[in-house]
C-alpha cells in the first residue's frame, strides 16, 4: 500500500528534507498529499481529506504539535501520528496521546522507514476491528500472526511505543493506540487510567494502596492475574460504578 501523509512543520527546509526521505521509501511507500506550518493550517487539511498519518513537529507558532495531536485524539478516523522534532524530551508525552512513533532530527532513511512500517501495522489493526471482527484480535508477533479473543484480555496497557494485551495465560504486544481500542470496545472494557483499560467482566476489587513515592492511591485487582492496575483518581467512580453493577 502507498500510505497518504500530510507533513506539519513551520520550517519549510525541514518539510523538504522529510519529502526528500518519504520519496525513497518503498515498503510501505509513501505519497505526501498536503503540507502545513502550523496546526491551524493542518486541521483545514484534515478537515478537507483523510489521511493514513500525520509526520508532526512539536515546537511551532500557535498551538504545538502536542495539542494538535490531543486534538486528533477525540476525531473518528483519525490519521496515525509520528511525531518528527528536534527535542527528545517530550516522547513521554507523545506517546501518552498514542503517537505511533517518535523520531528526532536528522532523521535517517532506515528510521522513517520502520516508523512508516509502524503505521502501516497500527492501519491494518484498526481494519481488522470489522463489525465481523469484533470479538477478536488480530496480533502480529515476530512473524507469526494469532487471534486473541476479546473474552480472553484481562487488560490493554499503553506502554511507550506499545500497547501491552494480557490474557491469563500470557502477554501479548499490539500496535495500535489505546484510544482506538476504547472506541472500538468501550463497551466490554473500562478505563481506569490514562494507560490502561480493564475488562468489565473481570474486575474483582478496588483498593486502596500507600506509595512511599507518589502517597495514598487507588488500583484495582482482575479474576485471574495477581498483578492490580493503576487507577486515577479520575477514573474511581467509574471503577466503584463497574464494582457495584
Amino acid at each position: 500500500m502507498t500510505l497518504k501523509l500530510l507533513l506539519v512543520d513551520d520550517e519549510p527546509l525541514a518539510r523538504s528534507r522529510l519529502r526528500t526521505l518519504l520519496a525513497e521509501c518503498r515498503q510501505p511507500a509513501a505519497e505526501v498529499a498536503a503540507e502545513a506550518g502550523n496546526a491551524a493550517q493542518a486541521m483545514d487539511h484534515l478537515r478537507r481529506q483523510p489521511f493514513d498519518a500525520v509526520l508532526l513537529d512539536v515546537h511551532m507558532p500557535g498551538a504545538d504539535g502536542l495539542a494538535l495531536a490531543q486534538a486528533l485524539r477525540g476525531t473518528p478516523h483519525a490519521p496515525a501520528v509520528v511525531f518528527v522534532t528536534a527535542y527528545a524530551e517530550h516522547a513521554v508525552s507523545a506517546f501518552d496521546l498514542d503517537a505511533v512513533d517518535y523520531l528526532t532530527k536528522p532523521v535517517g532513511l532506515d528510521r522513517l522507514q520502520a516508523a512508516l512500517a509502524r503505521v502501516e501495522r497500527a492501519l491494518q489493526t484498526r481494519a481488522s476491528a470489522t463489525p465481523q471482527a469484533q470479538d477478536v484480535l488480530i496480533i502480529q508477533d515476530r512473524g507469526r500472526t494469532e487471534r486473541v479473543p476479546l473474552t480472553e484480555v484481562l487488560y490493554f496497557k499503553a506502554e511507550l511505543k506499545y500497547v501491552t494485551v494480557r490474557t491469563a495465560a500470557r502477554s501479548y504486544i499490539l500496535d495500535g493506540s489505546l484510544s482506538d481500542l476504547e472506541d472500538r470496545h468501550g463497551a466490554q472494557f473500562l478505563r481506569v487510567h490514562r494507560n490502561a483499560l480493564v475488562a468489565r467482566r473481570a474486575v474483582r476489587a478496588l483498593e486502596k494502596h500507600d506509595d512511599p513515592e507518589e502517597g495514598e492511591g487507588w488500583s484495582v485487582r482482575l479474576t485471574g492475574i495477581e498483578e492490580t492496575i493503576a487507577v486515577s483518581r479520575r477514573q474511581l467512580s467509574a471503577v466503584r460504578e463497574a464494582l457495584a453493577r
